[in-house]
């Protein structure tokens, strides 16, 4: 809401809203019930410490150019709850610790046939270069992962067996894809769980990219998201595994068949099969046609299922048999239910139902291991 919104629905004037904002005014009492009522937040968290505001330099966006201001700061305050949320839980819990080797490097020194724009809606015409610095960043981080060549399974227990601590973005805009960022030495990544599986996947990947490319300058241009989208590729469907598996003849039906073997659109895989030369430049533009007549540049065929959080269902399970409510959860927090809902891929709808009764005390931190072997690959 804008401020002028919030003034209308509260009965003061913008002016005030503003001081409030700034800390040059407290509201009375009954202002600061109404304003409660309007944002949806309890009152106790306007007199809480005060939440980390997350900025756009800090935070490396999926598409930039696509949202609007009022969409970005929407999905930059729910990372600040996302913030609360995390430190919450890394003091009732051992999650683990990251695993993300530093490959970053000057921006715009990676040399990339990766266009800017996204895989999975505009599919431009790509560019040829003999060098990939994302990909071999790529080939290391898997070798470093202990993954080879194999398919990732489920990405985001993947990241969080790694030590990134992901969340969900109840944002229903289609410009707003997904964002990451290091805070505290931690990594966080935030996904837009609107889109097709697929897509979240390759927004995850794509985010995992800007952690370990860009972790130490700046967090976003045209060239950086042209390295994170080459990362991406490169991750998801690395390039002897591709070699390996692809189709021989590149057809659009036997691209939705290949494409359950990597868990990836039929856009990312026929423009990954035209980068890695396996298929010339008329069947790729054909196969652009092809994708836009089927309608599947917005709805994917085939597609799979959402990936869940595996780390936060084990943290929800544990809370459930301790009696801790999500009621008691919210309340330590002094947030609605729905925002933790929200950030939680909605896994506490479902696992933590009713009451508690209050909180029993607590024991101590619990250990949470997510042991992934090669073989299963998250």
């Amino acid at each position: 809401m804008t401020k002028r919104e919030i003034a209308e629905r509260i009965g003061v004037s913008e002016r005030s809203v503003s001081a409030y904002e700034k800390g040059d005014q407290e509201p009375e009492s009954p202002n600061v019930q109404r304003i409660a009522a309007v944002l949806g937040f309890p009152e106790a968290f306007f007199f809480a410490g005060d939440p980390e505001e997350l900025t756009e330099g800090i935070a490396s966006f999926r598409s930039m150019s696509k949202m609007s201001a009022r969409q970005r700061d929407s999905a930059l305050g729910s990372g600040a709850i996302g913030l609360l949320l995390n430190e919450w839980l890394e003091k009732n819990f051992n999650l683990p610790e990251p695993d993300l080797p530093d490959l970053g490097r000057e921006p715009g020194t990676l040399t990339d046939p990766a266009p800017r724009e996204d895989f999975e809606e505009k599919i431009p015409f790509p560019s040829r270069s003999t060098a990939y610095g994302p990909e071999a960043a790529a080939e290391a981080f898997r070798s470093h992962w202990g993954l080879g060549e194999l398919p990732v399974k489920n990405m985001i227990a993947l990241l969080e067996s790694k030590g990134v601590r992901v969340f969900s973005l109840a944002i229903d805009a289609k410009e707003v894809d997904a964002f990451s960022m290091w805070h505290g030495g931690k990594p966080f990544m935030f996904l837009n769980t609107y889109k097709s599986a697929e897509h979240c996947r390759f927004d995850a990947a794509h985010e995992l990219g800007h952690l370990v490319l860009h972790r130490h300058g700046q967090t976003q241009g045209p060239e950086l998201e042209r390295e994170a989208n080459a990362f991406a590729s490169a991750f998801l469907m690395p390039r002897k595994s591709v070699l390996a598996n692809a189709p021989r003849v590149a057809t659009l039906p036997g691209l939705v068949r290949a494409k359950h073997h990597w868990k990836v659109s039929v856009a990312a895989l026929n423009y990954r099969l035209h980068a890695l030369g396996m298929t010339s430049d008329w069947i790729y533009r054909t196969l652009c046609i092809q994708l836009a007549e089927a309608g599947y540049r917005t709805k994917e065929p085939e597609g799979a299922a959402h990936e869940k959080s595996l780390t936060l269902e084990k943290v929800f399970k544990t809370l459930r048999e301790e009696g801790t409510s999500k009621a008691d959860v919210a309340s330590a927090l002094s947030i609605p239910l729905d925002e933790i809902n929200a950030l939680t891929f909605n896994l506490m709808l479902n696992i933590l139902t009713g009451g508690g009764g209050g909180s029993r005390a607590r024991s101590p931190r619990k250990s949470l291991q997510l042991i992934q072997s090669s073989k299963r690959s998250g």
